[in-house]
């Protein structure tokens, strides 16, 4: 599932995400994909950190107390690139942290990592 509130952004991940043989879901912004998840977890989450609504942070926090038999990885993908922010990320249940912009090599490394790709 790509979560962003950005429709470039979610089109830009799907290419690469399908040509990785996932079949992509979409969400704009962290509660819907928080409703989404409790109908269907998906096996992988890119996730923004600032949109409307319910934050990137908000939404892994929530995701990682649901009492769910899978645990999806999550990737952060932000322009917020300090440590601070990366930090926070993992600490709220992420798996990875990649920062746009980004490309298909650098973001396949990263899914490469956590044994995603």
């Amino acid at each position: 599932m790509i979560v962003d509130d950005s429709r470039m952004i979610r089109k830009f991940a799907r290419g690469i995400l399908e040509g990785l043989g996932y079949k992509v879901a979409e969400a704009e912004n962290g509660e819907e994909a928080l409703q989404r998840c409790k109908a269907a977890m998906p096996d992988l989450i890119l996730l923004d950190w600032n949109m409307p609504v319910m934050s990137g942070v908000e939404f892994v926090s929530a995701l990682r107390q649901e009492q769910a038999s899978l645990r999806p990885k999550v990737v952060f993908c932000t322009s917020n690139a300090d440590s601070d922010h990366i930090r926070k990320g993992i600490e709220a249940g992420a798996d990875e942290y990649v920062i746009k912009p980004f490309d298909q090599p650098t973001l396949q490394g990263k899914l490469a990592r956590i044994g995603a790709a």
